[in-house]
């Protein structure tokens, strides 16, 4: 059992709370028996599993204190499991034909949950451009609820996007078209930046068409991009599920 807070697995868990050690370490932190859960039934390679017994029975892995459980998790109340799992590699799926490209977005909270409606709503892909944060954040993972696991994420540019064969739609305020106006039956990659600045010139312009959601509250002058890019992908499936076969 480990004890110490300073044993030197207890630090490679802790230093992967930071991005650029993900990055280069290719590593991250599932936390809690569903995220560990689902990291293994995606098939995704567990390096190593840590577990306390005083608050979780589980299978496998090494057991540590307590106290050293909650110093290696991220969560204010720990559920008695970390595990360090290998990140996923993909590329774009072939043949795709829905695909969410989230731009600029800072919060991993937000992200995760566009990690969340895209998987929810079939998308082949979620396109990462201009990254501000990764989605093997903790705060991702956990608003995810795993789908960061499964969906395929890959890190575009704006040229990336460019080539793409799909008409790509960009949402931006002032759009001379509402949401609701385009065909997204066939092959469509959806353009969402952050809700405080938006897409700018250079992924407006990757876009062949641009469209609004209406805003009709007093306050609000724009949406949440989760929100924003799960009104949009429903759209899609909404107008899919219409088309005759």
């Amino acid at each position: 059992m480990i004890t110490s807070v300073d044993n030197a697995r207890v630090r490679e868990v802790l230093r992967l709370r930071k991005g650029r050690e993900r990055r280069h370490s290719g590593l991250f932190v599932a936390e809690g028996p569903r995220e560990v859960e689902r990291a293994r039934a995606a098939g995704l390679r567990v390096h190593a599993t840590y577990f306390a017994p005083s608050l979780l029975a589980w299978d496998e892995g090494e057991e540590v204190d307590e106290r050293v459980l909650r110093k290696m998790s991220y969560r204010a109340e720990p559920e008695g499991l970390v595990a360090v799992v290998e990140i996923p590699q993909h590329t774009l799926p072939p043949d795709s034909t829905l695909l969410l490209v989230a731009v600029g977005i800072e919060k991993p909270g937000n992200l995760g949950a566009m990690a969340r409606t895209a998987d929810a709503a079939g998308a082949d892909a979620l396109l990462l451009g201009d990254a501000r944060s990764d989605p093997w954040n903790p705060n991702a993972i956990r608003a995810s609820t795993g789908a960061v696991f499964t969906l395929p994420i890959v890190d575009v540019t704006a040229d990336d996007v460019s080539r793409l064969p799909h008409r790509k739609v960009a949402a931006t305020l002032g759009a001379p078209h509402r949401h609701t106006t385009p065909d997204y039956t066939s092959p469509t990659a959806f353009l969402v930046g952050t809700e405080d600045t938006g897409l700018d010139d250079t992924w407006r312009a990757a876009a062949d068409t641009h469209v609004e959601i209406p805003m009709n509250g007093a306050t609000a002058d724009s949406l949440n991009a989760s929100a924003a890019a799960a009104v949009l992908l429903y759209e899609a499936v909404r107008q899919r599920a219409a088309r005759p076969d």
